[in-house]
């Protein structure tokens, strides 16, 4: 961020304190992970405890068998749960069983969705109009380096495009593992999947012999059962992170017993061999298993509630002031864009210059006016949220929204 970036020195409660000793409301909580906020009691008891019993073992502890039955009791599909240490090492993981399981190599994602750092997940994460194809989307590197075999084992889906999306998995369908999807992917605008679109990706990847991989390592915080209740589908591996770690690093991959036995050891060396020093360390483990009991269905019911406040409050900031634009987003997550257009996918969503500049001015003024968004639009709320905080957010949109609608 320039000229500088604001360093954080303390949080608490649903606040943090900068180096400079200003404080915001935070509306990002550390990328969504931290739904409860900063130094809840119940988290901190739970770290505080395991910390004088030890951080880390070379060997399994009873925190990770407690958090992930928890985990395979509120999400349907998921049969047994396999921990890591990151969103981006649950989504590779994921990848890699789907090749063990299906013995192809080529998966399918969706165009503008972010799922992590790993090579073959990042493939056209940022495509401009220049290189993002026509109707079939480009398989486009994100990063510098890439090899040429990545784009090539990546099928690059048009997002909320049912027949664009099927016709596609079955052209390739006897070289796909697996089909990869955020049901609301943040990077592509946050816009929530159609149903029929989902539906589209479980038939044509059940009927081609590929696996249905869903990312929900930011979804999993709308609701209780995660995200896959609300398009009425059964994944057959589900990516999750964040919200299970309790403000710890952690990334875990659940699903279908039959394709999780790719990484079991029982029978001598798996089909895939996975590992990690900190994966399921008892600190993080304990710190997710408080989180998660935090969220039960009050905690959604009180989420649902002030995510509609903000959404609402944002949209009737809009109207009044003039500004062309919308709010997407579902439960705890919204994200604005300041675009006429209505938004639909990853290529209605990115902003042209005027837009960006809009966007820029009014995260500025947010961050001004003592509340913190990501840069791009995202903001995601949090269970220490008062009705008087939702209120402040409101309003601080609401100087924001003026704020741009001065500069048109």
């Amino acid at each position: 961020m320039k000229p500088h970036p604001v360093y954080a020195v303390r949080g608490e409660g649903c606040r943090v304190w900068d180096a400079d000793g200003v404080v915001r409301i935070d509306c990002i909580n550390n990328f969504t992970s931290q739904i409860h906020g900063y130094g809840h009691p119940a988290i901190k008891a739970a770290i505080q405890e395991q910390l004088e019993l030890g951080t880390a073992f070379g060997m399994p502890t009873e925190s990770e068998i407690e958090l992930a039955e928890l985990l395979c009791e509120r999400i349907a599909s998921v049969e047994t749960v396999r921990f890591m240490n990151s969103g981006t090492e649950a989504v590779m993981n994921a990848l890699k069983a789907a090749r063990a399981y299906t013995g192809r190599a080529k998966i399918a994602k969706v165009e503008g969705a972010y799922h992590g750092s790993y090579d073959y997940s990042e493939v056209s994460l940022d495509p401009t109009p220049e290189n993002w194809g026509g109707v079939q989307p480009a398989s486009v590197a994100y990063a510098a380096g890439t090899p040429r075999g990545v784009t090539n084992d990546v099928i690059v889906l048009p997002f909320n495009d049912p027949e664009g999306a099927r016709r596609l998995i079955e052209q390739h369908g006897d070289e796909l593992a697996c089909v990869l999807v955020d049901p609301m992917p943040n990077r592509a605008g946050l816009v929530p999947a159609t149903s029929d679109y989902i539906r589209a990706l479980r038939e044509a990847s059940t009927k081609v012999g590929a696996l249905l991989v869903f990312d929900e390592v930011i979804t999993l915080r709308i609701g209780y059962h995660g995200a896959q209740p609300f398009w009425n589908v059964e994944a057959d591996l589900t990516a999750m992170g964040k919200v299970i770690g309790g403000g710890f690093p952690v990334g875990a991959v659940g699903g279908r017993r039959d394709v999780m036995d790719v990484f079991s050891p029982l029978r001598g060396k798996p089909a895939l061999p996975h590992g990690g020093t900190f994966s399921a360390n008892p600190m993080t483990m304990r710190a997710g298993l408080a989180a998660m009991k935090l969220l039960d269905r009050e905690a959604f019911a009180r989420l649902d509630a002030i995510g509609d406040a903000v959404r609402d409050g944002m949209r009737a900031s809009l109207r009044r002031h003039g500004v062309p634009g919308s709010v997407v987003g579902c439960g705890s997550l919204l994200k604005v864009h300041l675009t006429e257009r209505e938004v639909s996918d990853y290529r209605s969503a990115l902003p042209d210059t005027t837009e960006a500049q809009r966007l820029n001015a009014f995260n500025l003024s947010l961050l001004n006016r003592g509340v913190m968004a990501a840069s791009y639009g995202l903001m995601a709320l949090s269970t220490p949220m008062t009705d008087s905080d939702v209120a402040e957010i409101v309003a601080a949109m609401d100087g924001a929204v003026q704020d741009v609608a001065s500069l048109m």
